[in-house]
């Protein structure tokens, strides 16, 4: 059993600190907002602290799911941030999506100091964290992988190291990437299949039987018929996402037609008021404007 720290305790950092103070690890969390921490504390038993230094202190590994590029810079540097208070030989394990920028800053800066960091973005929403059955895609070392392996397998279903560092991050990319078209067409599908005069539930029982079936029709298609857009990743956070992308695109010079068009639909969900309803409230958009 390792001594571990978690810094950021959300919809999925939360229920990710859970498993592992659960499955017999030493957890000491940290929260900005503390009452948080100590809400977290009280339901699993484990430690908090007052800034992320103190509890990364004596920790072999710390974890972090935050919010963004900001976000973790806040906790990893500083006189109170993580860095601070890590032993050399130590592993800090971000699973936060960030620009694949700052995770080469600061693996950079960890380097330094003979701190390792791994880029582990994560995939599977708020019920992959609670459910322990998320999809982590790693960037990093491969003997700081190796070893923060076994600890991040408490919560996944799988979790692969795709090359150096930011190579999860540019994994996470694709995968935001994939989605966003995806379920556009998914939403122009029930949108169509209403307009047509089609009981939605019979047309998706068909379809997704064969070569259009998918996880977002499968897990989606319902609450996007009730019109019901309060379950998984909220369109902000979406927006933050594919803006990753499109800017890492300009850098690398590749095409993403479709992805800035989605970009924008769902910045059309925003001023809808959506900005906190879920990614498949692409279709509220078609309703509005159909």
């Amino acid at each position: 059993m390792a001594k571990l720290a978690f810094l950021g305790l959300g919809v999925m950092g939360g229920p990710m600190a859970g498993h592992l103070q659960k499955a017999g690890h030493a957890v000491t969390v940290y929260n900005r907002t503390t009452e948080k921490a100590r809400q977290w504390a009280d339901t699993y038993g484990g430690d908090m602290a007052e800034t992320p230094r103190a509890a990364a202190q004596g920790a072999d590994i710390v974890f972090s799911c935050v919010g963004n590029d900001d976000d973790l810079r806040s906790v990893c540097v500083g006189d109170d941030g993580a860095f601070a208070g890590m032993a050399e030989g130590a592993i800090f394990v971000d699973h936060t999506t960030v620009s694949a920028a700052v995770t080469r800053e600061l693996y950079d800066i960890a380097n330094a100091a003979q701190i390792s960091f791994i880029d582990a973005p994560i995939s599977g929403g708020q019920a992959g964290a609670e459910n322990g059955q998320l999809s982590i895609m790693c960037g990093g070392d491969a003997g700081a992988f190796d070893r923060a392996l076994p600890i991040m397998e408490v919560y996944s279903k799988i979790c692969c190291r795709l090359g150096d560092t930011g190579a999860g991050q540019m994994t996470k990319m694709c995968n935001q990437i994939a989605i966003a078209g995806l379920v556009q067409g998914l939403s122009e599908a029930l949108h169509f299949a209403q307009k047509a005069g089609l009981d939605g539930r019979d047309v998706v029982e068909v379809i997704s039987q064969g070569a259009a079936g998918s996880w977002q029709m499968s897990n989606r298609f319902e609450t996007m018929l009730d019109d019901e857009f309060n379950h998984g990743f909220a369109v902000d956070w979406m927006r933050k996402d594919l803006g990753i992308c499109l800017d890492t695109a300009d850098e690398i010079q590749a095409s993403l037609p479709v992805t800035a068009l989605v970009d924008q639909f769902y910045k059309d969900v925003q001023k809808l008021g959506g900005g906190r309803w879920d990614t498949s409230s692409l279709i509220k958009r078609l309703n509005a404007v159909g």
